[in-house]
């Protein structure tokens, strides 16, 4: 494998390949996580290979369409909207949008770059039982709510640094809830409350040979969402990825996550009590440059299979992300 052509097609793409995976934060809380519905700002699985390696400045408009589907079975409550259920089914498609704007001159001598998530798309969540309303009011038959729309938005700050093989980040993002919600409705594609997470990640990079290795970890702070009265704790996470390129096109490797509620949830909402949570996950992913012009273009495809999960729905999800450079290419 020759070192200056894998390195000239990872410097073309990967500023586009880490946003779309990376930027990508957060959008499908229903079924992701724990806190209230199972539900956080933070979707485990958006950061995968390549996630701390710099390259190429200028604009960028990465799409990554979204599976998931997951369940809790009868015997396990949840607080979702305002109602109280037991069990949860939950299956949702998205599709992300995030401009980007990578920087061409050094900040604290990192790359920089500044992204603005969005995501539209329809999730379908059912319950095997309402056990009350959001006024209190017992209800005792399953239900299932389907919506379509829009998410909350979510900006992001990153910091790269680069030596040799090794690669660094420094990250910021918030959450703005101006997605689709309704109080008492089961299915809502935004959360209703600001968030903010920050973290770091490395990634061993080695064109020579073909080796990558990425992992990301960090916290997540959420404010209270006032109209349910409920406030999650703080979440801690890592998503991991390991992979080899077979030639100078294609790598296959194995992505995971680890994600865990560090506190408990609070507020008068938070009718379960503490509700905190935990998830682990393992899965293949595959990824493929291709020429655009004078520059590359890429194509990953990951798979998620959750396991240990506790206090929150269950099972799998997928990512198919394709990035697109809007830069020179002259590399």
């Amino acid at each position: 494998m020759k070192d200056s052509y894998l390195s000239r097609r990872l410097a073309n793409i990967l500023p586009i390949v880490g946003v779309a995976v990376f930027a990508a934060f957060g959008v499908l809380s229903r079924p992701a996580s724990a806190d209230e519905g199972g539900a956080s700002f933070w979707l485990p699985g958006q950061m995968s290979s390549f996630s701390a390696a710099p390259g190429e400045a200028g604009f960028s408009l990465p799409f990554v369409y979204y599976h998931t589907s997951a369940d809790a079975g009868g015997a396990r409550n949840f607080a979702v909207g305002g109602n109280l259920v037991a069990g949860l089914d939950v299956t949702a498609d998205l599709v992300f949008f995030v401009p980007t704007y990578v920087f061409g001159e050094p900040v604290l001598g990192a790359q920089a770059a500044l992204s603005l998530g969005w995501a539209a798309g329809r999730m379908k969540v059912g319950a095997d039982a309402v056990i009350t309303g959001p006024q209190g009011n017992p209800i005792n038959l399953g239900r299932t709510d389907t919506v379509e729309g829009g998410s909350d938005l979510y900006p992001m700050a990153t910091l790269k640094w680069s030596r040799g093989n090794s690669n660094w980040l420094a990250y910021a993002m918030g959450g703005v809830p101006v997605g689709a919600y309704e109080v008492g409705r089961l299915a809502n594609i935004g959360i209703n409350h600001w968030s903010l997470d920050a973290g770091a990640g490395y990634t061993y990079l080695d064109p020579q040979a073909g080796h990558e290795l990425s992992i990301v970890g960090g916290l997540t702070y959420n404010f209270e969402n006032e109209d349910t009265n409920y406030q999650n704790g703080v979440d801690g996470h890592i998503d991991w990825a390991a992979s080899q390129f077979l030639n100078e096109q294609l790598h296959i490797g194995l992505v995971g996550y680890v994600y865990y509620q560090l506190s408990g949830d609070s507020g008068s909402g938070a009718t379960l009590g503490d509700f905190e949570s935990r998830v682990y996950a393992v899965g293949p992913q595959a990824g493929y440059f291709f020429p655009v012009g004078k520059a590359q273009g890429y194509v990953n495809l990951r798979g998620y299979y959750e396991f240990d999960a506790s206090k929150r729905p269950e099972g799998w999800n997928a990512w198919l992300t394709l990035s697109f450079p809007f830069g020179s290419g002259d590399n």
